[in-house]
């Protein structure tokens, strides 16, 4: 199940937000939650339940152990243990297969490689508890007595999937305590539309243009003969939308788990800031992803030393962050790949190259270029489609610059994905804040500001079922991850 199907927003979600509003006790009211997450997350597979609820249970005990013990030194072995095996089990499911074929490359065995399933959603949920254990180590949150409770925040269905990644410490006191605000309430109504919006209409569409380049269908596979056989400017073009595409799908996934945690009384913090208007892979960094770029940096780059220390020693730092934030986003050298290419270009500006120098206009070209070419890192895992996309960018495949389907692709779509790019900018929002401030001088614009602010979520809401009726399977990207 998916936010953006109609059985989740017409059948589910709907009865979730009817349930906790009905249920007064904040005890039932979490008991209700908390079977409505874990039916969400069985909706995928059953198998991978017992998996988070033992997860849950060791990250639980062990905090607990932590909080009771006196002595820092078991404190610290009792912390140190619980990562082993937390990060250990996720090793086991993420990244065997990944070693194994890697060994069978270089040694020759084993003939065959078991296939383990990736559990959907444990690389953030994983690190959710893992920044819990933490917390309760620095002494940063009290540990949650009642295990139930902690499963309740390690499986909320609004975020558990994909995201953003919640810490304990600034959801405990909505689990206990929380309440719906008429004026978050309808927030939230309005922050979902907007995300189903942009993932049914926006991403999907950006999504069907890389395949109308590629000329292939939705559920066909992409073969490097084709990445190869791919002109030019289609490769531009593909480069263009993809770029477009993730960033308009994971935000949407963001947006919606946002809206509905207001509409049911969570505060879940921004992870988007409008990346693409950045002028520094520094910048870039700040704003894309804000939840995994700050775990990061709370709780591998900071404990390193972070940048007080001497040069060498931060570059280390920086290579272990970056190095781990490829291998995060999957088991496949060129996510490792694209981890390390951000790495290079960090130590440049760091180091190398004073960004301040260089105009505004070309330091934001240079980091959306920067930005674009990295997600074709990203976006092909086989090396040879890979190898292929790089070289067709310019044109060493012995590819033709420019081909008739790549033409016709591209005038179908130019005004969509100009759209697009605008809908990445915080262009709306600025429209929406002019409008609003309008309205406030003026007691006509007031009541036409607040018809249009009712009326815009049923805009979004119909525009996204027309969009998604007869396309059921459209998974965001990051439940891979």
């Amino acid at each position: 199940m998916v936010f953006s199907s109609l059985i989740f927003v017409f059948l589910f979600f709907v009865a979730n937000i009817i349930t906790q509003a009905l249920v007064t006790d904040m005890r039932k009211k979490n008991i209700v939650m908390l079977a409505f997450s874990l039916v969400f997350y069985a909706w995928a597979g059953i198998r991978y339940v017992p998996l988070l609820l033992g997860m849950t249970f060791i990250c639980w005990f062990s905090a607990l152990l932590i909080q009771r013990r006196r002595s820092p030194k078991a404190k610290k072995s009792t912390l140190v243990a619980c990562l082993v095996l937390v990060l250990l089990i996720l090793g086991v499911f993420k990244y065997t297969g990944f070693f194994l074929r890697n060994v069978q490359v270089l040694l020759g065995f084993p003939k065959v490689i078991p296939e383990i399933v990736l559990p959907i959603g444990i690389s953030f949920y994983t690190f959710q508890l893992l920044s819990y254990v933490i917390d309760v180590y620095r002494g940063d949150t009290e540990a949650q007595e009642k295990y139930w409770l902690l499963l309740l925040y390690a499986s909320l269905f609004h975020q558990c999937i994909a995201g953003p990644i919640v810490r304990y410490r600034d959801v405990n006191q909505d689990i206990l305590y929380r309440r719906v605000k008429q004026t978050e309430l309808s927030r939230g109504i309005t922050r979902f539309t907007v995300g189903l919006a942009k993932k049914a209409v926006l991403a999907n569409g950006c999504a069907a243009v890389v395949r109308d380049v590629f000329g292939i269908a939705q559920d066909a596979e992409l073969t490097a003969a084709i990445v190869q056989g791919t002109s030019v400017s289609g490769m531009w073009l593909v480069m263009i939308a993809y770029t477009l595409f993730i960033y308009l799908d994971f935000s949407a996934y963001s947006d919606m788990a946002i809206g509905m945690g207001l509409m049911c009384g969570f505060h879940y913090k921004e992870n988007f800031n409008y990346p693409y208007v950045a002028d520094s892979v520094t910048d870039f960094w700040r704003r894309w992803h804000i939840s995994l770029s700050t775990f990061f940096r709370d709780y591998v780059y900071i404990p390193l030393g972070g940048n007080r220390c001497s040069k060498g020693r931060h570059i280390f730092n920086l290579f272990v962050v970056w190095g781990l934030t490829g291998m995060w986003h999957g088991a496949s050298w060129n996510y490792i790949l694209w981890g390390l290419y951000y790495f290079v270009f960090l130590v440049i500006e760091k180091y190398l190259v004073d960004t301040g120098r260089i105009p505004k206009a070309l330091r934001h070209v240079l980091a959306l270029l920067i930005v674009a070419f990295g997600w074709m890192l990203f976006r092909f895992e086989d090396s040879a489609q890979l190898g292929a996309a790089l070289k067709g960018l310019f044109g060493l495949n012995g590819n033709d610059f420019t081909a008739l389907s790549s033409r016709l692709v591209f005038r179908n779509n130019v005004l969509f994905l100009i759209f697009c790019a605008a809908a990445a900018t915080p262009l709306g929002k600025t429209l929406s804040n002019m409008l609003k401030n309008l309205s406030q001088q003026n007691s006509l614009c007031l009541r036409l500001y607040g018809i249009w602010d009712a009326v815009l979520p049923v805009l979004l809401l119909l525009l996204a079922m027309m969009s998604l009726a007869g396309n059921q399977y459209n998974p965001f990207i990051y439940f891979q991850f």
